[in-house]
């Protein structure tokens, strides 16, 4: 390169060979200096390549990175989006599904295919590039797929089919007059088909209910558990009969479907496919659930051979049938394998199946079929034991170190025909039977397929010889990924959020989070809404959460407006009016973590029904007290008109609470309609979310006690807003009643818990918040890990469940104010970020990542003596508002050793309340402040 500048220098030509050698120099040192942007982490609709969506223009989405962690101010300022019907073509360059061109554009998210028509079953690879500031393009991205689900009722020819030595009807039949509870072995089902020539595709879309497994000659297909994603399947009469009862006048039901490619796994000639079905929810004994009815299963396998012609196999009475070796499964009661009732090879060809029956038909669930476009459970972690030991009474004690949700997988075990591998798994909630009974013809291997444990401890008992190697536990939830990393100088703090998380796994099974993993495992709208935040901060959950929040769509009542304790709803949710407040609240919290307006607009009617229903509600003094009955009854279901819950001491008033939750619905929805444009809406409900605050604190503020109440009631009243000539007392109030009534201990339930650490840190009294979220005795998140805790517990006494993620709503104070990380609602999904934290000085060190929908943000803050580093990553794509605290001390604030107010790089904006004002544009940010 030395020799082709000096000859430039010059004036001589030098061979065009040099040339070009010197000008790929040059691009990549320019490259090298100022890196390009690229595209990466590509999803449609949410999901990484998604096997089945069902939406005629699904939305695409990527994530920009910059080349070099010097670069700073990158941005993207067009895109170009080419999709193919293949991968081959997409790789050739013939985009023939569609071509966006370039676009003038800095979205990078959920952007709509606008191509030619998808067809139906059809594949779908794409491919994004993009240009950024510079106006320089990038390379194209990795190749990206989705599949096509069914588009039209007409496309659907498979048939619902059952076993003929089941009705209808669920085990457990409830009415008025009769009771009835029966045990059926899961069926197995098959289908020989000829596969007529070379093949190119297949497919299979396929669901089975409650749960089902596939098979394709022998093989099970995919790596997916407990599937298909739970639902309100059908019209279920018994729920009108059955603890805490409504009616059926739902505004939707739904049943998921999968696809999945089978192509390597069908051969020329013969073929087999089969299927396993458990009873999952559907068919369900227990006295939390109302059964829906009898296992079924449809399934439909559209092949595609080399000549173009296609063949469907779909599922009708030329199946075959038989009792499968699970003599017993039920999600809550267990199951129970007999080895001895295998039918070798069941599943290939070499099965005889002359002796089999024939499917018979059942009836086609009301709920329309939907694309499972949302995460599946599967096995997210192997857990090695970390103690095994024999007891006197020959049985064995493992311990796999931390409690989860899952199953011990047994591989190589012995025993004699009939002898019974018992696991008694050790937990405070009932927990249903895990047994498999031998055949004893040698080494045999075990894990059960249609429910879950909840477990740390197992003792064991029935098998010979047992050692570590013989066993792992499986974790096995809704396959949700951590994208955050929360840590702290604290070791308290970290062990916090960590057992917080490992609960919030442990309760995430078929698209849905359940209250409790063990007694109930039921999908309470008011946990969803209390931790949904925190669940944002720590999980990639926007495909888990548009599944979950359209249930609970689905779960409202057509006529009255009103959205149920659980979604999908099941009787024995108890609850209340923060339950049903669900529907207001978490479209919101959703649109500001993804910014997706699209959430509003699907849940903007429903949000507006639940407030029509709640000012059915309204007391002569302008506040709200629900009074709900049972279906058909007169005076009010305690368990339907719940307030806080879970208290350390006692409750606050109900009708406070319940006045709480109108005024936030309300707020909420004024400000989704301002959103969609829609003004006279914003308006009207911005108007009543005020006339709701003014009867709040009409009604319940006390001047002689200078007090809204007791156990989180001053805490409710500071998030809605106290006149300002009361403000100040109100915060005394709630100082002394913290940090002197209760030794600086939080006394809230669930709902108060979700604000009171963020609202004591805004409220001046971040300090109180500190000594509360440090305590190890009662009450407090140290006391359970102090008692060995691995997960949160349902009370702070400890009682009932000893697995229950609700109390993490309160955990947003790690993120929000420790880290300071806080999305701004006029520029949501982090566009706009604004990093403000509140620092402790017990607290020396506190580091934050989170991947947000532009990219990764990390906020770490170390403070050593008088100084403070502040270290800052903005995304591609997002600018960021940092508040630097300087306190009150004349300081020097640097930003890689050059003075804020000199950097080219950050703009300074002032000082104010203790804290030093910049906004910078991406990238990562190292500042400095030296206290003089």
């Amino acid at each position: 390169m030395a020799g082709t500048l000096e000859k430039l220098r010059a004036g001589c030509r030098p061979d065009r060979r040099a040339l070009f050698s010197l000008g790929a120099m040059l691009f990549v040192f320019g490259n090298m200096a100022w890196g390009k942007i690229s595209p990466g982490n590509l999803r449609c609709e949410y999901m990484e390549n998604p096997a089945v969506v069902d939406t005629r223009a699904p939305r695409l989405s990527w994530i920009n990175h910059a080349s070099s962690g010097q670069e700073r101010g990158r941005s993207q300022q067009a895109y170009r989006i080419v999709v193919s019907t293949s991968k081959e073509k997409l790789q050739k360059g013939d985009y023939d599904a569609w071509d966006s061109g370039r676009q003038n554009s800095s979205v990078s998210r959920l952007v709509h295919y606008a191509g030619a028509p998808l067809k139906s079953a059809g594949d779908y690879w794409w491919r994004v590039m993009v240009w950024d500031d510079k106006d320089r393009a990038s390379d194209w991205s990795e190749p990206a797929y989705w599949g096509m689900g069914l588009l039209e009722p007409a496309d659907w020819k498979a048939r619902w089919i059952g076993v003929p030595w089941q009705g209808e009807a669920p085990r457990r039949v409830l009415s008025p007059v009769k009771y009835e509870q029966r045990q059926y072995p899961a069926p197995l089902f098959r289908k020989t088909f000829r596969a007529k020539g070379k093949i190119t595709s297949a497919k299979a879309f396929v669901t089975g209910l409650g749960y089902f497994e596939l098979y394709i000659n022998g093989e099970k297909v995919g790596d997916d558990y407990l599937v298909p994603n739970f639902t309100n399947y059908t019209v279920r009469e018994d729920i009108k009969h059955y603890g805490i009862s409504i009616d059926n006048k739902f505004r939707g039901y739904r049943v998921m479907y999968l696809a999945y490619d089978i192509t390597h796994m069908l051969r020329r000639g013969d073929n087999v496919a089969g299927a396993i079905l458990g009873n999952g929810f559907y068919d369900c004994t227990t006295g939390w659930v109302c059964s829906f009815g009898s296992p079924r299963l449809l399934c439909q396998i559209e092949i595609t051979y080399a000549d173009n012609t296609k063949e469907m196999i779909c599922t009708d009475e030329t199946w075959k049938v038989k009792e499968s070796p699970i003599v017993a499964d039920d999600v809550f009661a267990g199951e129970v394998y007999d080895a001895n009732k295998e039918t070798d090879g069941w599943c290939t060809t070499s099965c005889d199946d002359a002796d089999w029956s024939r499917a018979v038909y059942r009836n086609a669930p009301v709920g329309t079929l939907t694309a499972n476009t949302a995460p599946t459970d599967k096995i997210t972690e192997v857990l090695e034991p970390v103690s095994l030991k024999k007891l006197d009474n020959g049985t064995y004690e493992v311990d796999f170190g931390k409690e989860i949700s899952g199953w011990i997988r047994f591989k190589d075990i012995k025993g004699n025909k009939g002898d019974t591998l018992d696991v008694k798994y050790i937990c405070e909630s009932p927990l249903g039977v895990y047994r498999y009974i031998f055949k004893g013809t040698g080494k045999e291997s075990y894990a059960p397929r249609f429910t879950w444990y909840v477990f740390r401890k197992a003792v064991i008992s029935g098998v010979h010889d047992l050692s570590e190697k013989n066993m792992t536990a499986e974790a096995v939830n809704t396959d949700v990924p951590i994208d955050a990393e929360f840590r702290t100088s604290n070791p308290l703090f970290n062990k916090i959020n960590q057992i917080w998380r490992q609960s919030q796994l442990d309760n995430m099974h078929g698209g849905i989070a359940s209250d409790c993993p063990h007694r109930e495992r039921a999908p309470y709208t008011g946990d969803a809404q209390v931790v949904c935040t925190t669940v944002m901060h720590n999980f990639d959950a926007a495909a888990f959460y548009q599944k979950w929040i359209r249930d609970m769509r689905d779960a409202q009542n057509i006529e009255t407006g009103y959205v149920p304790n659980g979604a999908p709803w099941q009787p024995g949710c108890g609850g209340g009016v923060p339950w049903g407040a669900a529907m207001n609240i978490m479209p919101w919290e959703f649109y500001l973590h993804y910014g997706d307006k699209k959430m509003l607009e699907d849940n903007y009617f429903a949000m507006k029904e639940q407030i029509r229903y709640m000012l059915t509600w309204l007391t002569p003094d302008s506040t709200m007290l629900a009074q709900r009955a049972n279906l058909n009854a007169t005076q009010p279901n305690y368990w339907l008109n719940l307030g806080d819950w879970a208290p350390a001491f006692d409750i606050p008033s109900v009708e406070l609470v319940h006045t709480f939750y109108l005024w936030r619905c309300a707020d909420f929805t004024a400000k989704a309609a301002r959103v969609m444009g829609l003004q006279d809406d914003a308006r009207y409900y911005s108007v009543l979310a005020g006339n709701v605050k003014k009867a709040f604190n009409k009604k319940f503020y006390n001047p002689e006690t200078r007090s809204y109440g007791d156990f989180g009631s001053n805490i409710f009243a500071l998030v809605l807003g106290v006149p300002d000539d009361r403000y100040d007392d109100v915060v005394a109030t709630l100082k002394h009643e913290i940090s002197v009534k209760y030794d600086n201990h939080l006394n809230t339930g669930i709902f108060g818990t979700q604000f009171f650490f963020e609202t004591l840190a805004l409220n001046g009294l971040n300090d109180i918040a500190y000594n509360a979220m440090n305590q190890e005795d009662f009450p407090s998140f140290g006391n359970w890990i102090k008692q060995g805790a691995t997960v949160t517990w349902e009370k702070w006494n400890g009682a009932d469940s000893r697995n229950h993620p609700m109390f993490g709503g309160g955990l947003t104070w790690f993120y929000r104010i420790l880290a300071g990380v806080n999305v701004d609602a006029e520029r949501p999904a982090y566009e706009h970020i604004i990093i403000k934290p509140i620092l402790d000085k017990r607290l020396p060190e506190v580091y934050y990542s989170h991947m947000t929908p532009y990219g990764e943000v990390v906020s770490e803050i170390r403070q050593t003596g008088r100084n403070l580093e502040m270290n800052v990553t903005v995304p591609v794509g997002s600018t960021a508002t940092i508040y630097i605290p300087v306190g009150g001390n004349t300081s020097e604030v640097t930003e890689s050793g050059i003075s804020v107010r000199d950097s080219k790089d950050v703009r300074f904006e002032r000082i104010q309340d203790g804290n030093c004002i910049v906004r910078v544009p991406q990238g990562k940010y190292k500042f400095k402040v030296d206290n003089q």
